[in-house]
């Protein structure tokens, strides 16, 4: 697979309050959005940063919002962008032959990106995806 470049990070937190007070009041990153999830595109060197609600991430990856007990509760997450949705699909199939097991299928969200993401042996959210809204 052919990755661009890096998409997003985002920390995942259970406490968005106390994150948006790290990250935004005293790190005093430019972060904005809404109450629960802060982002920002104006960080050099980042297209992305996050500070993701644990339960968005479930529900982003399982229609659901809690974590699943079995598996390992995310702390980050990072998506690399590749040269469009079907490059999503072949990356996809890579990552399946090599034994990883799908959080969820290449889906088109509602802001144009399509996205698959997996569980990385360290418990990071890892999805390959193709957002238009962050080329150039």
């Amino acid at each position: 697979m052919k990755i661009e470049f890096i998409a997003t990070i985002a920390v995942i937190t259970a406490d968005p309050p106390a994150s948006r007070r790290l990250y935004a009041d005293v790190i005093g990153l430019p972060l904005g959005g809404r109450a629960d999830y802060i982002h920002s595109e104006e960080i050099a060197g980042c297209k992305s940063f996050g500070v993701w609600p644990l339960a968005e991430a479930a529900q982003a990856c399982f229609g659901e919002s809690e974590w699943p007990g079995g598996l390992p509760v995310p702390q980050a997450s990072i998506e690399f962008e590749v040269a469009d949705p079907e490059a999503v699909t072949a990356a996809t199939e890579e990552l399946q032959r090599a034994g990883h097991e799908l959080l969820h299928a290449p889906r088109e969200e509602p802001w144009g990106q399509t996205v698959a993401r997996i569980l990385s042996p360290e418990g990071i959210i890892v999805g390959i995806s193709y957002t238009p809204a962050l080329r150039d």
